[in-house]
Order: structure tokens, then sequence, then C-alpha cells
């Protein structure tokens, strides 16, 4: 799995003029699924990205993840993360899973998310959607669970 995590003060997506999903404070995560992934993969992102110590403490250093910072998560599915632009000028997707593997990884990341206390709100899968956010910092990483 492939995510972009960015640390937000206000995040939301909407979908046909209205509103799925919108957080205060916490991530933003663009996720998408590869077609080999599986409950290993949605464990080790949903730790990594959940744990990872991207938010400031009382001396503004980066020593708190989303939960201790009492944040939430915007989860939005994105297989174009998995873009491939070696060749000619249009990007071929098909490192991405197919829609209905891709859907239930996706769901499944979100309960991963709850299970660790977060709360969650999400996108609407395979819709054109429009994502608005403020980041804060900015603080945006990059993950992949082939890294780790």
């Amino acid at each position: 799995m492939r995510a972009l995590l960015q640390r937000v003060r206000s995040a939301s997506v909407e979908v046909e003029g209205q509103t799925t999903g919108a957080i205060g404070a916490g991530l933003l995560v663009l996720a998408a699924a590869a077609p080999g992934d599986g409950p290993a993969e949605i464990e080790r992102l949903a730790r990594k990205s959940s744990e990872l110590r991207i938010f400031a403490d009382e001396q503004g250093k980066f020593n708190r993840s989303v939960i201790e910072a009492g944040g939430a998560i915007l989860l939005v599915s994105q297989f174009t993360l998995y873009a491939d632009c070696r060749k000619g000028r249009r990007p071929s997707f098909s490192g991405a899973a197919p829609g209905e593997q891709a859907r239930a990884l996706i769901d499944q990341l979100a309960e991963a998310y709850r299970k660790r206390g977060l709360h969650v709100e999400t996108g609407v899968f395979g819709a054109m959607m429009q994502v608005h956010l403020t980041n804060d910092g900015p603080v945006t990483i990059w993950l992949d669970t082939e890294g780790f």
C-alpha cells in the first residue's frame, strides 16, 4: 500500500457538491492499494502512519503522533499513487489493485485506524472528489509498505 500523509489544520472532501467527510486537525491520508496487498500491509500502514511523531509538543518539537495530538484521519482512496510515468506521456495505473479489491482494502484501513481509537472520515470510493485542506507546516510524508 502507498499513502501520502498531509498534516492538516482541517480537511474535507466533497462529491457532487456534498461534503462526505471533514476533519479538524489531524491527517489527510491519500491511500492506494496494490494487487498483492492484504492484512499485513494494512496493519503496517495503519501503525506507521498513526504512530509517526509529526505533531508538535509544547516545545514545538515533532514528538507527538496523530493519536497523542488528539487528531483525526480523513482517508481518501487515490489509485493514482501507483502511476507509472516511465514511458510516454500517459501514466499507467496497472500497479494499482482492481476496484473491488482496492475498495475492500481501503475500508479495512479505515477500520484499522478506528481500532487505534482514531476518528475517521472518508471520501467516496471511485467518485470524482474535490479535496480541500489547510496543510499544517506544511508537513507532507510519503509512505510505501514495501519500504518498512
